[in-house]
């Protein structure tokens, strides 16, 4: 019997260690897998632009032109018990020798006008991930983008394009709705490493889809963890939907209203509202729409600012309101878009103006933007595109600018 007890109590002991060891080797077997199942991506872009602007002969600036590939690179591993990882790099070069711009880093400055393409090699992205029917939580360097990109976007439209340090939680409690926050610790922002500025930064993001659009509800509450201790906080409202009238026929619009406070050390306090207006159909696959968008003023001292957004996208493409004038900024604008013969047109017409005007800056100019594009497959597409803006009123800063875009891109 003594015998048997302590066979027993050795087979306990055996099976309570060889627990643990079969854990960790099941583990172990798991993480294995995730890489060797892991995906390998990539796209690469190669794209030639031209500026010419209407410069007083005195500044000595010529047009600029620029061709560069963009390449990136990147690996995501698969799950295991929810966790995975990703890392990407990302490279932009100058081909062919056509580097005639202002690369905004030092490169031919005051000689060419601007093309924000400085050549870099960098880490575009690096993350661990836990994902499951709740919550999606990110830690590193990542891509956060939020609604329309208006407040916090990539500014993919850039070869360096804009990602974030820090942590993002997105939570999907219920059926509809969704709760968006990040905290970033830097901008890694479209000029190149020595221009990323470290922050403290906090997105919040709530949306909720109703059978009409989507409601969304935010707070930006952006830091520059520098001596200047600057700070701009933003509270806001969306409402952005379509609803079909009829088998040929949607009805598009969005409703939009923001309120901002800036704070920056040595100067005065400001605030400023923002408003964005826009109603559209679509009819047989093409699409028209009337927006009104006012980044306001405090009184000519202050205009409303998004700093986290993809501008491009946004006052037109000759980006002529990458920072808002102290005046803010009426941007009226009609947009047409479709596709013919396979190809994607896109037409748009602004007019600006100033929120606040002056005796001498009112009129801030109109621009026409013209797109054609094609999408060849999954992997291939290839486009044109052109901006022209006309200046307003002289004391405005502003001159007549012509951009044109060709490029092509593929990816696997």
């Amino acid at each position: 019997m003594k015998t048997t007890r302590i066979n027993l109590l050795s087979l306990a002991i055996a099976s309570a260690l060889a627990a643990p060891m079969t854990a960790s080797a099941n583990l172990g077997e798991e993480v294995s897998t995730a890489f060797k199942e892991g995906t390998v991506y990539g796209d690469f872009r190669l794209r030639y632009e031209f500026v010419d602007q209407d410069t007083p002969d005195s500044l000595g600036i010529d047009k600029a032109k620029g061709m560069t590939l963009r390449s990136r690179l990147g690996y995501k591993t698969g799950e295991v018990s929810g966790f995975s990882a990703g890392i990407e790099f990302e490279d932009s070069r100058v081909v062919a020798g056509i580097d005639d711009y202002n690369d905004t880093n030092g490169h031919n400055l005051g000689e060419h006008s601007v093309i924000a393409d400085p050549e870099t090699t960098e880490l575009d992205q690096g993350y661990i991930q836990y994902k499951n029917d709740l919550v999606t939580a990110k830690a590193g360097r990542q891509v956060i983008t939020m609604d329309n990109h208006r407040f916090v976007g990539h500014v993919g439209w850039r070869q360096d394009r804009q990602t974030f340090d820090g942590y993002s939680f997105k939570l999907t409690p219920m059926k509809g709705l969704t709760a968006d926050y990040a905290y970033l610790t830097k901008r890694n922002r479209i000029f190149g490493e020595e221009k990323d500025l470290d922050s403290k930064d906090h997105l919040l993001n709530i949306g909720y889809k109703t059978p009409f659009g989507k409601l969304t509800g935010y707070a930006y509450l952006l830091e520059e963890d520098n001596s200047d201790e600057t700070s701009i906080d933003t509270y806001g409202v969306r409402f952005s939907g379509k609803t079909e009238v009829s088998s040929d026929l949607k009805a598009l619009y969005t409703l939009e209203y923001a309120t901002q406070d800036f704070e920056k050390e040595g100067a005065a306090d400001a605030d400023a509202d923002y408003m964005n207006i826009e109603a559209g159909a679509v009819f047989k696959g093409v699409t028209a729409k009337l927006g009104y968008e006012v980044l306001g003023s405090d009184d000519g001292a202050y205009g409303f600012s998004t700093p986290l957004a993809t501008l491009h996208k946004f006052n037109g493409w000759s980006d002529q309101f990458l920072g808002t004038p102290a005046q803010g900024l009426v941007d009226m604008s009609l947009t047409v878009s479709g596709k013919l013969a396979g190809l994607k047109l896109v037409a748009a017409y602004h007019e600006f103006e100033a929120d606040d005007s002056t005796s001498d800056i009112d009129d801030l100019g109109s621009e026409l933007d013209l797109l054609v594009a094609k999408k060849f497959n999954d992997n291939y597409s290839a486009g044109v595109k052109y901006a022209m803006y006309s200046a307003g009123d002289s004391a405005a800063g502003k001159v007549d600018t012509d951009k044109a875009w060709l490029w092509v891109s593929a990816k696997f």
